[in-house]
């Protein structure tokens, strides 16, 4: 399956369709940061809990946050 590429708020989102159904999404700038969701609506919505989670754990460990990032309110888009 093709792998295609969302972008919101400057940010880019790469969804790949499952042959099993459903979405895998990532966030190419936050290394690890994975989500999955049976449509691409709701995989939409649940990388923002993953967004949200990797953002806090870097801010906790002193890991860099890429620019776009250091003032985005994830829940805001």
């Amino acid at each position: 399956m093709k792998t295609f590429q969302v972008i919101r708020c400057d940010i880019v989102f790469e969804l790949k369709p499952e042959t099993e159904g459903g979405y895998t999404i990532t966030v190419p700038s936050l290394p690890g940061c994975i989500s999955y969701s049976e449509t691409f609506e709701k995989a939409m919505e649940m990388i923002k809990d993953a967004m949200e989670g990797w953002l806090a754990v870097a801010r906790e460990k002193g890991v860099p946050i890429p620019e776009q990032f250091e003032s985005i309110r994830v829940a805001a888009f």
